[in-house]
């Protein structure tokens, strides 16, 4: 059992990374909000077919959202874009796209940016493996039958221009690289069942 100081330093440390992720705008300083958004879907909407993995048992067309964003912290020298099902059945969730190393001049990506030889992103930036084995991005596709998943989509602003990371890092190692090096954190999300 933690003793009552313990848990009040995990306590206050855990709040303290939350804000600094969260990067909310500051009315005070004129600040605005860091955003992410998708034409392709609203907030808390559901993916269309389009963005649905063509695979283990799924027919989509597996091509990743349109995203955009703005009001990146100060400091940002590059990006990283994790996607995420935290309903998966595995215990830890579902990688379906890690890119990082998006320079700080990028505002957006279009769609298609997912492709495995990522010709629509810009120059420098780096696809990591999914949890399907592959690079680039890899679509929903919960199990027949389960509740609707929930896909979070974070944009991380990053205060280094290049992630230390082996080229067949996993998810979960460049993931903690990019927490490790954020200034903010920008999110949204969709959904998908079938």
């Amino acid at each position: 059992m933690l003793r009552p100081l313990a848990l009040t330093l995990c306590l206050a440390s855990g709040a303290a990374l939350a804000q600094a992720a969260d990067t909310p705008g500051d009315p005070a300083t004129g600040t605005a909000r860091f955003t992410l958004t998708s034409a392709a879907f609203s907030p808390g909407g559901m993916l269309e077919h389009e963005q649905v993995f063509n695979g283990f048992g799924c027919d989509g067309k597996n091509v990743s959202p349109a995203l955009a964003w703005k009001n990146a912290p100060a400091g940002t020298k590059s990006f990283a874009l994790m996607v995420h099902d935290p309903d998966a059945p595995t215990g830890s969730g579902w990688w379906h796209w890690v890119v990082y190393d998006l320079p700080a001049s990028a505002h957006s990506l279009p769609a298609g940016a997912g492709s495995a030889d990522g010709k629509l992103l810009p120059a420098g930036t780096v696809q990591g493996r999914t949890d399907f084995g592959s690079i680039g991005y890899g679509g929903a596709c919960p199990p027949k039958g389960d509740r609707p998943h929930h896909y979070d989509f974070r944009l991380y602003a990053l205060k280094v221009e290049k992630l230390e990371v082996p080229a067949d890092a996993t998810a979960a190692l460049i993931g903690f690289m990019v927490k490790a090096n954020a200034l903010g954190m920008a999110e949204t999300q969709a959904i998908y069942g079938r």
